[in-house]
């Protein structure tokens, strides 16, 4: 039994399937972005951390272009993969207050020692806020064209979130 192209590109845009739960589906395949946010700080660095999330990013722009081709409609709601690559960007303002605290790197246990994983439920609600409610000028990117317009918006909502965390946890830490 030969898998097609078609099956694989909608297999990642869609989650493995959680983008296909008839009840918000963005928020279920966002959960996925907690194992990639995870797995990216495994690599030790910041460039690495960089680098696999702006792979990730690029990659989905194409794999939900495609998917959008596939499906026959634009940014449908199966797909999630844009959620998925937000989240490492959602994290990004946490990470880097930690960094300058800390003096080195997160690695993943950050993200659940201790009572850290209230922080990074805070963190999952931030984003799911901003990409819920798409404030300006969130919104407006998804006027981009195909791929790029699925995966925009996700980013920017990752960016505000982002920047509200690393607000936080200054003041926090600060």
């Amino acid at each position: 039994m030969s898998v097609s192209r078609n099956q694989i590109v909608l297999t990642l845009a869609q989650g493995f399937g959680l983008g296909r739960i008839p009840v918000a589906p963005g928020t279920f395949g966002t959960m996925l972005g907690f194992p990639w946010t995870f797995l990216l700080l495994t690599t030790g660095t910041l460039p690495l951390y960089l680098l696999g999330s702006l792979l990730g990013i690029m990659g989905a722009v194409w794999i939900c272009g495609e998917a959008e081709l596939i499906l026959g409609r634009k940014d449908d709601p199966s797909i999630v993969l844009d959620e998925i690559v937000a989240m490492p960007v959602a994290f990004f303002g946490w990470f880097l207050v930690w960094r300058q605290a800390a003096g080195f790197w997160p690695g993943p246990g950050v993200m659940v020692l201790n009572f850290n994983w209230i922080y990074s439920l805070g963190v999952f609600a931030l984003f799911r806020f901003f990409d819920i409610a798409k404030p300006w000028p969130i919104g407006r990117t998804q006027d981009l064209w195909g791929g790029l317009g699925v995966v925009a918006d996700d980013i920017a909502a990752g960016v505000a979130a982002g920047i509200v965390c690393f607000l936080a946890m200054s003041m926090l830490v600060g």
